[in-house]
């Protein structure tokens, strides 16, 4: 077995103050060599940068490509048609879970309302025997009849949204008739030229 001393080379603390004297020594710095490139060492040649040569298209990529040409108009309005319905969804999700939340956390007496009022929607439909205009009209108006007693305010609300909207599609009507039942321009020229003909 070895011994383990105190240092691990018994001469080598005598030379350590020669090897640094003999470093003090030259004290001049030296000038710094200059260093060798990569190229100029023998063993270590850069290599070619290769040439990427882009592979003839295939038979499958060729199909893909003109299958995405052929699809191309029909993505794009698929896109524009989910750009469109996508905030009505989210204000359908919105309200769905608006409603959740309130059902709930319910007022006192709501479900007694609730029943009431669908209650009133099945008489309606029994007293709408024989014509299917009754059967929409008859539940739908006494369901109304009775949210509105129970909820004035919410029916205010409603009725005032109702007839702004009514009275917009209704002025939208008029103008559409309005242009079917006139006359074509062509045709309101030649009778405002035969009316200043005649005076």
């Amino acid at each position: 077995m070895f011994k383990v001393t105190g240092s691990a080379m018994p001469g080598s603390t005598r030379l350590l103050p020669l090897v640094w004297a003999a470093g003090a020594a030259g004290g001049g710095e030296k000038e710094p060599e200059a260093r060798l490139k990569l190229d100029d060492l023998s063993l270590y040649t850069a290599p070619q940068k290769p040439h990427y040569v882009e592979p003839a298209a295939g038979q499958l990529e060729e199909h893909v490509a003109t299958l995405r040409k052929l699809v191309e108009p029909y993505t794009g309005w698929c896109q524009a048609t989910v750009g469109k319905l996508k905030p009505k969804v989210e204000s359908l999700v919105q309200s769905g879970n608006d409603s959740y939340v309130y059902l709930q956390n319910h007022p006192k007496d709501f479900y007694a309302r609730a029943g009431i009022i669908g209650f009133t929607g099945l008489l309606g439909l029994f007293l709408a025997r024989g014509s299917r205009v009754k059967k929409l009209i008859y539940p739908a108006g006494l369901m109304t009849v009775s949210a509105s007693l129970y909820y004035p305010e919410e029916a205010v609300t409603i009725a005032k949204s109702t007839g702004d909207s009514v009275y917009g599609y209704a002025v939208r009507g008029f103008a559409a008739a309005e242009k079917l039942l006139s006359p074509q321009s062509k045709d309101g020229k030649s009778s405002k030229s035969r009316s200043t003909k005649g005076l």
